[in-house]
């Protein structure tokens, strides 16, 4: 049962307080923090996918969506900033699965951290370059002459570009986004006090911009688009929630990849100077601002402009800001507001360059503990002799982000990236359960209140959400993760570095002497109940296939729950070569089942079923 030894949180701990020049350089305040996780929230969401979201899933009622997702976060904020005092490491939800729920439940949630935080930076990169574009052409407008790119260069091989002559094409490179990319990438290799202190002076920024967006906007707003003071059906009169309370929620969990901020804030506890103290500011701080901003931005943006004119807006506020300048025009207002859609454009532009530092910290410090745990290759733990950061891995990451944000549609991107951090969630919540049994004594210096109640409402109302992402990113995941069970089993299962640990040393560790707590099998319970009543409820004519698939994921969670807690304790730290094989040879397998899957629902099903 090797699979599910847990690293005892001592020694976490232990390696969190180390020092010197081949480990992490402690700078960072608790302003620094909020400010990193105000920097990660305000950004692809706000400028880009609260249009989205509006035009495709939940029209005006994306204000509702933006509630339920800030609820789901300050859930999961609260988890996660129990974690990151008590066990203040990089790693994230990787390291505090390590020490809760075992080597084989981190490793999962290290490789899904993986999809969160690598899509996650490229899905800013990609609504970075359709900001950049927008203002390019309004400095052609000033200077007389094209600063333009071509077409074909700011979009990838699956998206559309309109060419001069109105002829339409598939894209080359989004050459912007990758660009941008590289750039964020050296700077996070230059040093982490150096990135937030970059990052600190563009929040200040974008902050600004939003709030003057509010106050320029608010005065502007059309109830009727909104469906308040009218009669529903009359010309100019808004459906408040067009797609169904369904489209709400599927608009929650397209947009949560905007809060994922303060997950990345977690990324970085063994860099800040008090993370006892510091941690839980900013992780519940900058969730706190940016949740009242989002639903303020989001309320106004559908009150200046029909929903269905944001569907593919590339810069929706700067939409919304050309609908309040129509309004204004020949007052002093409309004078102000010209410059009004540049200055959202700039603001735009580096606001979301601040959201990419973030996201492109928080990976390599994930490798960088997998790595410490040898469950990836040393060189991945190398630190900078000078900058004292992780320069191999941040270059490794630049690149895949880069490649990623030179080819791969938004759209594709934002959903997985959210699908992976809901996941991360769910993993949070549960391990906080088993925490709380198997190491009552640990020093908290924050406690989730209500608990196990809140835990347990962060693992269902993740999956709530979950639930409503789209079939085809559910199967994306599912290949993910079966990818990465065949690199557990063929490498990181043999070269973990718990299988030193002795025995003896393993079986008087807590979590073998601790009563399982019924409130984690509780929660796995209460979310495939949930999946079965949301898919026959809000799903229209659901099969076999949409239960099948989600029904298959959270009952394989919760029989590795099970196992981990009501398994067999003998032998947790040893390493069997059977053990190795049988399951080098089942993840092949499934990996297998699951490629045949795709391809059958991406050919067939899909096709048949319009999904």
């Amino acid at each position: 049962m090797s699979l599910f030894a847990t690293k005892p949180i001592d020694q976490i701990i232990a390696e969190a307080q180390e020092s010197g020049e081949h480990t992490l350089k402690k700078t960072l305040s608790a302003m620094d923090l909020t400010l990193l996780g105000v920097g990660a929230i305000i950004g692809t969401g706000i400028f880009v996918l609260t249009g989205q979201a509006a035009g495709k899933h939940a029209g005006p009622a994306v204000v509702v969506s933006m509630i339920l997702a800030g609820i789901v976060s300050a859930f999961a904020a609260l988890c996660y900033s129990e974690f990151a005092a008590s066990v203040p490491i990089s790693g994230s939800a990787y390291a505090y699965g390590y020490g809760t729920l075992g080597e084989f439940v981190a490793w999962i949630i290290g490789w899904d951290l993986i999809l969160e935080y690598a899509f996650g930076a490229a899905t800013v990169a990609v609504g970075w370059s359709g900001y950049v574009v927008s203002l390019l052409k309004d400095i052609s407008q000033w200077v007389g002459f094209s600063v333009n790119l071509p077409a074909i260069l700011t979009k990838g091989p699956w998206d559309k570009v309109t060419l001069a002559d109105g002829s339409e094409v598939s894209g080359l490179i989004n050459l912007p986004g990758l660009l941008i990319a590289i750039g964020v990438t050296w700077l996070l290799i230059k040093g982490i006090k150096e990135s937030a202190s970059f990052n600190s002076i563009i929040v200040m920024i974008k902050v600004l911009v939003v709030v003057l967006f509010i106050i320029a906007g608010i005065g502007y707003v059309n109830k009727g688009n909104l469906g308040m003071g009218c009669a529903p059906g009359t010309p100019g009169c808004a459906d408040f929630m067009p797609f169904g309370f369904a489209g709400v929620i599927t608009g929650a969990a397209v947009i949560f990849f905007a809060y994922i901020g303060f997950d990345a804030v977690s990324t970085a506890a063994q860099e800040a100077k008090n993370p006892q103290r510091d941690m839980p500011m900013g992780i519940l701080g900058s969730l706190a601002i940016c949740t009242v901003l989002y639903v303020l931005v989001a309320g106004i943006m559908v009150g200046l402009v029909d929903y269905k004119l944001l569907t593919n807006a590339a810069a929706p506020i700067a939409v919304a800001v050309d609908a309040a300048l129509n309004q204004a025009q020949g007052t002093t207002m409309g004078k102000i507001l010209q410059v009004f859609p540049t200055i959202i454009k700039v603001g735009a532009v580096l606001g979301l360059s601040s959201t990419m530092v973030v996201m492109v910290m928080g990976q390599p410090r994930v490798f960088y503990s997998m790595s410490k745990d040898g469950l990836l290759p040393t060189w991945a733990a190398k630190i900078h002799p000078k900058y004292q950061t992780p320069h191999v891995t941040t270059a490794i990451t630049g690149v895949i982000v880069a490649i990623l944000s030179g080819f791969v549609p938004i759209s594709l991107l934002g959903e997985l990236v959210s699908i992976g951090t809901l996941f991360a969630f769910v993993i949070v919540g549960t391990g906080i359960i088993i925490l709380r049994r198997t190491n009552p004594g640990m020093n908290r210096p924050f406690k989730v209140p209500l608990s196990p109640f809140i835990p347990i409402a962060t693992v269902v109302s993740a999956a709530y959400l979950m639930n409503s992402l789209p079939l085809d990113t559910w199967i994306r995941l599912i290949i993910w993760m079966s990818i990465g069970l065949v690199v557990y089993f063929a490498y990181s299962y043999s070269h973990s570095r718990l299988s030193e640990e002795s025995s003896a040393t393993l079986e008087t560790s807590t979590i073998e002497n601790a009563t399982p707590p019924v409130a984690a099998i509780v929660a796995i319970i209460l979310t495939i109940i949930l999946t079965i009543w949301q898919v026959w409820k809000y799903i229209p004519n659901a099969g076999p296939v949409e239960y099948g698939i989600r029904l298959f994921f959270w009952v394989v969670v919760g029989l590795l729950v099970a196992m981990l807690m009501y398994g067999s304790k003998a032998n947790r730290g040893a390493r069997s070569a059977q053990v190795k094989t049988t399951g080098l040879i089942v993840s092949l397998a499934n990996l297998v089942v699951w490629a045949g899957i795709t391809y059958w629902f991406f050919v067939h099903y899909a096709e048949l079923h319009g999904k």
